[in-house]
């Protein structure tokens, strides 16, 4: 009578099981078929394009033993507790560096598991630019200036009001942050920037060679200086100037010399409406000041000193001290100066002008719809100032988001 070893006969199955399982799994190449949404139904849909930050599916088979994913030849981190042998949930680098990248990996996701490796034909693309700031809004025609923002990759053109573009000597930085262009000629015309990129165009909400919105004072047309400095439009002082400009200048400040108004170191405005009244209630942070200021000799210590202070009660004030992040600071021409006005402060509790609470509301700060400004250089330090020597143009306030 034949026996049989029930206990090795179960022990070669469970083998050959196993070393079947194995070699199917040397032959699992990957596949992907799709990506999709990451959001619940009925937003899971198959996705034509992504961008930089958003979370995706890529789906398929063959992903059980996956150690490499990449967006646009780009490495990719992934959690391993969110791959199954058919999906995989990703998120793409939010900090894609567009422009070093391989322009032949571009639109493209790359599985590499233990088996193989894939690669599907998808467009990774970031959102159109973003335009922040300008270094200097009102720039003459030659005149350098800087652009800043985000998803600067790959740009074509910046479009100046009017229509004006320009296409070449475009200075970008691989964070794709900023972007330096030249002023073009015949730019008469008031508007917004525009950046066009292989991925769309962004539009400024900043107004490039704009002397008329918001504007409280230009020291020509819209002139409402009342007192206190010099105003001159000597261009040999300060070049690049826009006709008249504030000039503030004076020798040996002493330490502790709050005197702004003996020393031609004040800019005072005859009151006006600075915003509609209906936007008063406002909030504040939606707002800015913006003025042109250039700094000609080094800044080391001392304090300008900004507000319409309602009824000169000096409640909120902006310190202007670029000297705190910039030590011996000094402007090579004019450059814009943007202060939300959320950050008008009351004063601190040791007594600090604008160094205490935020404004909340429009109206925290300007008070009523017909104020006075105030730009006061004082020097809140024991150090003396050697010289001072610094223009002011353009004072203008409006809104900064849509």
């Amino acid at each position: 009578m034949r026996k049989y070893n029930f206990p090795i006969l179960v022990l070669l199955l469970v083998l050959l099981t196993g070393l079947w399982a194995c070699k199917k799994d040397s032959d699992g190449k990957p596949v992907i078929t799709k990506l999709r949404a990451i959001s619940p139904a009925p937003n899971d849909s198959t996705l034509t394009l992504a961008g930089p930050g958003q979370t995706v599916v890529i789906q398929g088979n063959g992903f059980a033993s996956t150690t490499r994913i990449y967006f646009n030849g780009y490495p990719t981190p992934f959690n391993s507790a969110l791959l199954a042998d058919d999906n995989i949930v990703v998120t793409i680098p939010a900090d894609m560096p567009f422009a070093s990248l391989d322009p032949a990996q571009l639109n493209t996701v790359k599985v590499v598991t233990r088996n193989g490796e894939v690669v599907f034909n998808f467009p990774v693309v970031p959102p159109p630019a973003v335009l922040l700031s300008a270094s200097n809004e009102n720039a003459l025609a030659g005149e350098r200036i800087t652009i800043r923002g985000n998803n600067f990759f790959f740009v074509e053109k910046v479009i100046f009001p009017g229509g004006i573009a320009v296409t070449t000597n475009l200075g970008t930085v691989a964070a794709g942050t900023s972007i330096d262009v030249t002023v073009p000629a015949g730019v008469t015309q008031a508007g917004p920037l525009q950046v066009v990129t292989k991925f769309g165009t962004g539009t400024s909400l900043f107004l490039f060679n704009d002397y008329a919105t918001g504007m409280i004072s230009n020291f020509d047309n819209i002139n409402n200086f009342s007192w206190g400095c010099t105003i001159t439009d000597d261009a040999g002082l300060f070049p690049g100037n826009h006709g008249k400009y504030a000039h503030l200048q004076q020798d040996a400040i002493s330490g502790n010399n709050w005197d702004w108004w003996n020393g031609k170191r004040g800019v005072i405005t005859n009151a006006k409406d600075w915003l509609p009244a209906s936007e008063l209630n406002n909030p504040a942070a939606n707002y800015a000041m913006k003025f042109d200021i250039y700094v000609k000799e080094p800044w080391s210590t001392g304090v300008l000193l900004i507000g319409p202070p309602p009824n000169d009660t000096w409640v909120y004030m902006y310190r202007y001290e670029p000297w705190k992040t910039q030590p011996g600071f000094k402007s090579t021409g004019w450059i814009t100066v943007t202060v939300p006005l959320s950050e008008f402060r009351k004063k601190s509790a040791s007594g600090t002008d604008g160094a205490g609470d935020q404004a909340a509301k429009v109206s925290d700060v300007i008070g009523g719809i017909d104020e006075i400004a105030k730009f006061m250089f004082v020097n809140d330090t024991a150090t003396p100032i050697d010289k001072l020597d610094i223009a002011i143009d353009n004072i203008r306030v409006y809104k900064i988001v849509k």
